[in-house]
C-alpha cells in the first residue's frame, strides 16, 4: 500500500466513532476456524428438531457465509473482502449509522421524498437528519448535488445517502456526480449509494467508483430483482476496512442457513439467466405502463423510472388508491410523503397484473 492509499485508509476509519474504532465484537462459536468431527463449542443440540429432515438446523450458521459471500462478490464485481452480508438493506444502514456516528453529535445527510430507513436508523440512533429534497423538474425529481455537499460540509455530517434509483421518485444519480461529491468529502464523510433497485436501471453502479474513493459505499440487495425478498439477503460493498468495523457491530449469526443455500442456488448461472430476461421484460412493461397510465383522465403526471415501479401524480389520489383496492390492487400510498400529495407509487407486476391497474383506474370514466 502507497501512502496515498494509507493516507485515504486512515481517513476512511477516522469516521468511525471513536469508541469502536478497535473494538472486536462478540468472538462467537463460528468466530474461529476450527476444525473437528464432534462439536461440543456452541451449547447446540446433539439431535435435530423433528421437523429438521435434513438436520443442518441445529447447528448456528456461518457469520458470513463463505460460498454466498463469493458468490455475491462475482456478481457485483469485487473482492469478498469488500463484502457485508446482512438481514436486508435495513441492517446496512443500521450499522453505518450505529457505528459512524456519536450520538446526538453526528449527522447524516438525506434527499426526501426517499425511502424512510435512513432517517428511521437516526432517530433509532440519536444522529441528527439533515435533509436536503430533491428537485422536481422537468425531468423528474433529481438530487441537488452542490447542496448535498454544502449540508454534509456544514452539518459535520459523516453518512451522506442517495439512493440510485430513488425510491419512490424513480430517478438515478449520474456516476461523475456521485465521484465528484465522495472527492470532496473524503475524510468528512462517507458516501453511500443505495443501489436496490440498480438492475432496472442502465446506469452505470457505483462500484466502479471505490477503487479511487474509499469513502464510497454501495448497498445492493437480492430483494428486488433476484426475487429473494424473504430470504432477507442485502449486501454492503465497502472497503474491507470498513467491512471489519461493521462486521464487529453486526449480530453473531445474521444470515440464516436455509437463507444463504436459497441465495447460492439463485445466484446459479441458469437462474441468474432468467433473471436477466425477467428484469428485460419488467423494463418492458415499465415503458408500456407509463405511456398507459399518462394517457388516462385523472392523471396528471407520470415520472420517468429507473426502478421497477412508477411514480404517478392524480387529480385525485385518494379516490384513484380506492379504485384500486376496490379491484383488489394493493399500491403504495405516498400522499404523506413531502412534495408528493398526491402520488401513488405502483410497482410493476406481470402483464396481467398491470392489466388489472389499467382497468381499475380506467372503470369510473368508461362507467360514466
Amino acid at each position: 500500500m502507497n501512502a496515498a492509499d494509507t493516507r485515504q485508509a486512515d481517513d476512511l476509519l477516522r469516521l468511525v466513532r471513536e469508541d469502536l474504532r478497535g473494538f472486536g465484537g462478540y468472538a462467537s462459536a463460528r468466530t474461529c476456524d476450527l476444525r473437528g468431527e464432534v462439536w461440543l463449542n456452541a451449547n447446540e443440540s446433539p439431535w435435530a428438531n423433528p421437523a429438521d429432515a435434513a438436520g443442518g438446523s441445529r447447528r448456528y450458521p456461518e457469520p458470513q457465509p463463505p460460498a454466498l459471500r463469493q458468490a455475491l462478490a462475482r456478481l457485483y464485481g469485487c473482492a469478498p473482502e469488500q463484502v457485508l452480508v446482512g438481514r436486508g438493506s435495513d441492517e446496512a444502514i443500521d450499522l453505518l449509522v450505529r457505528a459512524l456516528c456519536v450520538p446526538a453529535r453526528d449527522a447524516i445527510v438525506t434527499t426526501p421524498p426517499v425511502f424512510g430507513m435512513y432517517a428511521v436508523s437516526a432517530r433509532l440512533q440519536d444522529a441528527r437528519l439533515i435533509e436536503v429534497p430533491l428537485v422536481d423538474g422537468q425531468a423528474g425529481f433529481g438530487v441537488d448535488l452542490e447542496a448535498v455537499a454544502v449540508a454534509a460540509e456544514r452539518g459535520g455530517a459523516k453518512l451522506v445517502f442517495l439512493c440510485s434509483p430513488s425510491n419512490p421518485t424513480g430517478g438515478s444519480v449520474p456516476l461523475e456526480g456521485i465521484a465528484a461529491l465522495a472527492a470532496r468529502l473524503a475524510g468528512r464523510a462517507l458516501v453511500v449509494v443505495d443501489e436496490a433497485y440498480g438492475e432496472f436501471s442502465e446506469s452505470p453502479s457505483a462500484i466502479a467508483l471505490m477503487p479511487a474513493h474509499r469513502n464510497v459505499a454501495v448497498l445492493r440487495t437480492l430483494s428486488k430483482a433476484h426475487a429473494l425478498a424473504a430470504a432477507r439477503i442485502g449486501t454492503l460493498l465497502a472497503d474491507p476496512a470498513l467491512v471489519r468495523v461493521l462486521r464487529a457491530c453486526q449480530a453473531p449469526y445474521p444470515i440464516p442457513t436455509p437463507c444463504a443455500d436459497l441465495a447460492v442456488a439463485g445466484l446459479s448461472q441458469e437462474a441468474l439467466a432468467r433473471t436477466a430476461a425477467r428484469v428485460e421484460q419488467i423494463r418492458g412493461e415499465r415503458e408500456r405502463l407509463a405511456r398507459a397510465l399518462a394517457a388516462l383522465r385523472g392523471v396528471v403526471r407520470v415520472y420517468p423510472s429507473d426502478g421497477n415501479y412508477l411514480l404517478v401524480r392524480f387529480a385525485d389520489a385518494g379516490g384513484a388508491f380506492a379504485r384500486l383496492l376496490a379491484a383488489g390492487v394493493v399500491v403504495r400510498d405516498q400522499r404523506a410523503a413531502p412534495q408528493l400529495g398526491d402520488a401513488l407509487r405502483i410497482s410493476l407486476g406481470t402483464p396481467e397484473e398491470n392489466d388489472r391497474v389499467l382497468d381499475a383506474l380506467d372503470a369510473k370514466e368508461t362507467a360514466a
